[in-house]
Formats: structure tokens, C-alpha cells, sequence
């Protein structure tokens, strides 16, 4: 027979478990953002390693999706 504690701990798991389930993402299909907003955010080579200069990089090839 389980005892209280057991079923406390199983029953929080249970929801932990649920919780993350059902709360990690968005809903729907994944995508880039492609607006002037979006333009000016950390790649993630950035991100990794803030410490570097990208004042060399080259600028982000265009992608054959945007309309011109």
C-alpha cells in the first residue's frame, strides 16, 4: 500500500511532468522572423560568445524567401 508521502511525491511529478509538457513552445510551425526588428538581434554565434567583435562579420546572406 502506498503511504501519503508517496503519493504526494508521485502526484507533484505527475504535474511537474504535465506542466513542462504542456507548456514548452509556441503552437503551431516554427519560422524566422524577417522583420527590422528581427535584423538586429544576436545570431547565435553572437550569443555564445558576446566577448568578440562582429563589427568584421559579414552581413547575413538574403534569403530567397524575402520578396524584393
Amino acid at each position: 500500500m502506498l503511504k501519503a508521502p508517496q503519493i504526494l511525491v508521485r502526484t507533484l511529478v505527475l504535474a511537474a511532468s504535465a506542466a513542462a509538457l504542456f507548456g514548452c513552445g509556441q503552437r503551431g510551425p516554427l519560422y524566422l522572423p524577417t522583420g527590422p526588428a528581427a535584423s538586429q538581434r544576436a545570431t547565435l554565434p553572437q550569443t555564445l560568445t558576446p566577448g568578440n567583435d562582429t563589427s568584421t562579420a559579414p552581413p547575413p546572406a538574403a534569403s530567397a524567401s524575402q520578396p524584393r
